[in-house]
């Protein structure tokens, strides 16, 4: 059993003091993780507020900061087909939906990773709908080769492709794994049963090949999993845990603990609205990604453009690693080459509209370092092999300064003369923090980056 309805239910009855969530705190500040029925006492606390809220934030962000540093990874999920034959409640691409349907050739596609690289991107979120006639496993695995071969006359590129799709077969994860998958990211969207079964029709509707594909994925040699929930569908409190269980079993069970995790909020669709019967507020979604910190510290925070640009900005620092960013969830919506008509649909309605750009120097501006960096994809540190870099904190001496690295590439071949300046403000910032020797390394692969501007195979 991955997920005790039974158990989480009873822990979502205990009270708890100010004096129990510091205690629990103070544990999670070490950044060595907290079990379920700890981190049901911080639940409790914010649920009752009796949780000491800048208390929570600071050792999030202290964990946050010890683990992965002031790097912010950022990706654009790819949208290659919109047809689906589910009818999930909560999805533009619902079947009941009647708006327009897109499935992108193989030209379309290079035409939109080619706007994507042009931007500076390095990596992709891969995603469609589940259709088995139009949608194949063998589809995507070409789409995927031909994603990796495309180049820009700087010689920029996409060097991880993370894929979202429905649970499939252990053959068909193999499959992506041949085809070099990154990571395979799929939400749970609601680990309560009931809910479960009511908000979805169609294959997506088996609870169990959802839950369990994970497992299947690692079976096939998939490393790096990514888990989600989408808050609004059922108790926040009891998804919060619920995913906290599902990490731990994948870590106790399965070999290897989640490389993300997602925590995107219900938002309006195009063609047929709705409205969750859960909603989560500001503050709440906030005090839940500081838990989800101090609870799993290892893992990446994923936060999307689902969020508006205020929301995304407090939750920088504490908690959230990774951003998508400049994000369309249309079918060929950054080339236009795909069918765009005035009714052509979305996944879900975008709360942050800015350009990368903008994101990227606002994020130098709050002192964060915008990371394109693959370079644990290259030098092959995934999956088991990441696991215990992450959970010792040691990945950090490898996130900083690849993250550096890929900024000043991003500054040299992308970036605005306002961002370049501000850019080149924070890497001689950052720099002087590194031990000398460090230091030195990092101020040898830049010089080697302004020479010739590429920063592929530069990574530590």
């Amino acid at each position: 059993m991955i997920i005790n309805e039974r158990k989480i239910d009873k822990l979502l009855d205990i009270k708890v003091t100010v004096q129990e969530c510091r205690k629990v705190l103070e544990r999670g500040a070490n950044g060595l993780g907290l079990t379920v029925e700890e981190t049901a006492v911080l639940v409790s606390g914010v649920y009752s507020g009796t949780v000491p809220r800048e208390e929570l934030f600071e050792a999030a962000g202290a964990v946050r900061q010890s683990i992965y540093g002031n790097r912010m990874v950022l990706f654009a999920p790819l949208y290659w087909s919109s047809h689906c034959i589910n009818n999930c409640a909560y999805c533009g691409f619902k079947v009941s939906n009647k708006s327009e349907r897109t499935v992108l050739s193989t030209i379309e596609v290079e035409k939109e990773v080619r706007v994507l690289i042009d931007k500076g991107y390095k990596r992709v979120l891969l995603e469609s709908g589940e259709d088995p006639e139009r949608n194949t496993i063998e589809r995507l695995c070409e789409l995927m080769e031909k994603i990796y071969a495309v180049r820009d006359e700087r010689g920029g590129r996409i060097d991880r492709i993370n894929v979202n799709i429905a649970a499939t077969t252990v053959e068909n994860y193999r499959l992506l794994k041949d085809a070099d998958i990154g990571t395979y990211s799929l939400f749970q969207e609601t680990y309560h049963l009931e809910s479960y079964k009511k908000f979805h029709r169609g294959p997506k509707a088996d609870y169990e090949r959802q839950i369990t594909a994970h497992d299947r994925a690692i079976e096939a040699g998939i490393g790096d999993e990514g888990l989600g929930v989408l808050f609004g569908l059922y108790d926040w409190r009891f998804e919060t845990l619920a995913i906290i269980e599902h990490a731990h079993y994948l870590d106790r069970v399965m070999g290897v603990g989640p490389h993300t995790i997602s925590v995107p909020r219900v938002q309006s669709i195009s063609g047929e609205p709705f409205n969750p019967a859960y909603p989560v507020d500001d503050e709440t979604f906030l005090q839940i990604i500081a838990i989800l910190r101090l609870a799993v510290p290892y893992t990446g925070i994923i936060l999307s453009t689902r969020e508006t640009p205020d929301i995304r900005r407090m939750a920088y620092g504490i908690g959230v690693s990774q951003i998508s960013a400049g994000s369309s969830t249309e079918v060929g919506g950054y080339s236009k080459s795909g069918v765009r008509k005035a009714e052509a649909i979305g996944q879900f309605d975008v709360g942050d509209h800015r350009p990368l750009e903008d994101v990227i120097f606002e994020l130098i501006e709050l002192g964060f370092i915008p990371s394109f960096c693959t370079a644990c994809e290259i030098k092959e540190r995934t999956g088991e092999m990441f696991m215990p870099y992450a959970k010792s904190g040691e990945i950090k001496r490898y996130c900083t300064p690849n993250a550096l690295v890929s900024l000043k590439e991003y500054l040299i071949n992308y970036a605005s003369e306002r961002t370049r300046e501000g850019g080149k403000r924070l890497i001689a910032d950052e720099l002087e923090k590194l031990p000398q020797e460090e230091m030195e390394r990092v101020e040898r692969l830049i010089k080697e980056i302004s020479e010739c501007k590429a920063a592929n195979s530069l990574y530590t």
